[in-house]
């Protein structure tokens, strides 16, 4: 186990070379536009700053962008939000790696974490590691990692072609009606008023298909075993809230499958319980099925 206090990370460059859409757009322009995560007032602190680079010059903000120039934002060290700095190992060889990560920790780098991530703490040990796909911050379980181009090549095709099996558990608010649901919401993008846009139920979204089993049913909750087909984000957390039964503790979603308008903490907060507690592939080297599994929290086992 590795527990680290909270500490300024190394920093990160963010690097992007300029496509055909932002020739012709001045820099400050550029980055206010494109990242609308930060305003203009911050972005012309960071030129100020010296942070911003264009093919290698330092630039103020206001020269003119050319197809196929490289832009790279220096962003300094920042300090991480403290997270559960640990996992475990489930199973390893010369091809694959696959472990069990706690809930709170992020799985890649995103929204502001860097160093406090699953994918940083496996490349401590296996530099070459490359994760096949990624579990929300708030759930905890099984997650795949590629060691060699081959196994990541012939991993990643199985997964598009809906070849490798993964089983989630789940606690949902209200008592369950049926003994199984068939859920085929379609997901996509649509519009916060806070947050600009999230993925949620869609009629114009992607087609995705999830299948939940009822294991438990409790005062006012449900133990859902749920086997994911497709692999849209927030899936399942999505796809119970739009047959009425939202994660307990669920930041984001609300019945329907729509987002809260009012969000009681940040999308990425935890609080909801959702363990991937099964995974089945094919050895992308020996040609054996493999399953695995990892113990689900307390509250995500019936009885």
């Amino acid at each position: 186990m590795l527990n680290l206090p909270p500490t300024l990370n190394d920093g990160y460059a963010y690097t992007e070379r300029i496509a055909p859409r932002g020739a012709g757009v001045g820099v400050l322009a550029y980055l206010a536009g494109r990242y609308g995560h930060s305003t203009v007032e911050a972005w012309q602190s960071r030129l100020r700053r010296g942070e911003v680079v264009l093919d290698g010059v330092t630039v103020q903000g206001t020269e003119v962008l050319r197809t196929g120039q490289t832009l790279v934002w220096n962003r300094p060290p920042w300090p991480e939000d403290a997270v559960p700095l640990h996992f475990a190992v489930l199973h390893e060889d010369a091809a694959v790696l696959a472990v069990s990560k706690s809930s709170g920790l992020p799985t890649v780098p995103a929204g502001g974490f860097l160093n406090h991530t699953l994918l940083t703490l496996v490349r401590r040990q296996w530099p070459q590691a490359s994760p096949l796909h990624r579990l929300g911050r708030g759930t905890s379980g099984l997650v795949l990692f590629a060691l060699t181009p081959q196994a990541g090549a012939a991993l990643s095709r199985d997964w598009r072609e809906n070849r490798v099996r993964k089983v989630y558990r789940a606690l949902a608010q209200g008592v369950a009606e049926q003994e199984r649901y068939a859920i085929t919401t379609p997901i996509g993008p649509v519009p916060h008023p806070t947050l600009g846009e999230v993925y949620a139920a869609s009629a114009g979204g992607k087609p995705s298909h999830s299948t939940a089993q009822v294991l438990e049913r409790r005062s006012d909750r449900t133990l859902f075993e749920v086997d994911i087909h497709t692999g849209r984000p927030h899936q399942i957390r999505i796809h119970l809230a739009s047959i009425g039964h939202p994660l307990v503790g669920d930041p984001l979603y609300g019945p329907g499958g729509l987002p809260l308008g009012e969000l009681p903490g940040l999308p990425g907060d935890g609080g909801y319980l959702l363990h991937a507690y099964r995974l089945g592939f094919v050895h992308p080297v020996t040609g054996q099925q493999m399953t695995l599994e990892t113990p689900a929290p307390d509250e995500l086992n019936v009885g």
